[in-house]
């Protein structure tokens, strides 16, 4: 197994609370899609911990000695956590809202063609610029980009699971400048930050999700 991420309640105020009082998160999964449970799945694991029972933290993760591709070995890094507003994915808004939504997008269109030059930037869209946020996260709402969106329900209770974490291959992109923290901002649209070097799938995000009653039933995911 390799450690992904290791994330403090007290660091990420949006990190749900874990069985009994764990407030520490750490992300594990198998460096080959072959070992899990199908035979081309991911293997993911996640541990709750109590931060006051941690004994010596290594100074350096260590090292596998064999992976599947370099893109199942992140790139040790501090997380730098920032709180924004997020909206659901634009397939699960009531119809007459998605509605209301395209006719303000085609307004903005319309408004850039006409005065279009080389200051213009590109007109606003609620799905790249306003609703879910590139990169890794905690919290928040799902992508479902790739796949039409279906029900992730938790398999022991039924209950309706809530995104626990996002880990994506990239935390902004041309797609996705809007985003860009304000350290990248001198950076090209057309660039990419993948400061984690973590690749999921074919360039996407892999979304985990967690029971909201009891955190302890296990985790599903989704990759988009």
């Amino acid at each position: 197994m390799i450690g992904l991420a290791q994330l403090y309640r007290r660091d990420v105020p949006d990190l749900p609370a874990g069985p009994a009082d764990c407030d520490l998160l750490q992300v594990f999964w198998c460096p080959f899609n072959a070992h899990g449970p199908g035979r081309y799945d991911l293997e993911l694991h996640l541990r709750w911990r109590r931060s006051w029972e941690v004994g010596e933290v290594l100074t350096a993760p260590p090292q596998p000695l064999v992976v599947g591709a370099d893109g199942f070995v992140p790139e040790p890094c501090v997380l730098h956590p920032e709180q924004v507003v997020t909206f659901p994915f634009a397939g699960l808004l009531p119809e007459n809202l998605c509605a209301r939504i395209d006719a303000w997008e085609e307004a903005l269109e319309e408004e850039a063609e006409r005065s279009a030059d080389e200051s213009t930037t590109e007109p606003l869209g609620y799905q790249y610029d306003l609703s879910i946020p590139p990169g890794w996260r905690v919290g928040g709402f799902a992508s479902w980009h790739a796949t039409d969106p279906y029900p992730m329900d938790c398999l022991t209770c039924t209950t309706p699971m809530h995104l626990l974490l996002t880990i994506d291959s990239s935390e902004w992109d041309g797609g996705s400048g809007s985003w860009k923290p304000l350290e990248d901002q001198d950076q090209p649209t057309h660039r990419c930050a993948t400061p984690t070097e973590v690749t999921v799938g074919r360039w996407g995000e892999l979304n985990v999700f967690a029971c909201p009653n009891q955190p302890e039933h296990p985790h599903r995911w989704s990759i988009q």
